[in-house]
This record gives C-alpha cells, structure tokens and sequence, in this order.
C-alpha cells in the first residue's frame, strides 16, 4: 500500500496551498532606442541592442 492522509484537506487550505500557481505577466519595458516595448535585461528582438549596442541583427520582415 501507500502513505495515507489522516485527514481531509479542506478546500480553503487547498486554496492556500494553491496561491501562488497562478501565471504571471511579463514585465515590459521600453526599449531606449526604438521604444517598442520587450522583456527587462533581455536584447531588444525589433532592433537587436542591448545596453547601448547592438547585440543581435534585427529581425527582418519577410
């Protein structure tokens, strides 16, 4: 067999336990040099700096 609960865990409880699953937003910030908006200490993917300088070629629209 297995472990067993002695007890019934309470919907509230539950819900406590269960708080912090949620999803979160992505923290968006503006680029200096396109202002277009991408995630914090990540290289911008529309012109491709990061810090000042470029990093990545931009992507390129087909």
């Amino acid at each position: 067999m297995g472990a067993l609960p002695k007890q019934r865990i309470s919907r509230a409880r539950q819900g406590e336990r269960r708080a912090h699953h949620h999803l979160e937003i992505p923290q968006l910030v503006a680029c200096p040099q396109c202002k277009r908006p991408r995630l914090s200490h990540h290289a911008c993917p529309n012109c491709g700096t990061y810090r000042g300088r470029q990093v990545v070629l931009p992507r390129t629209k087909k």
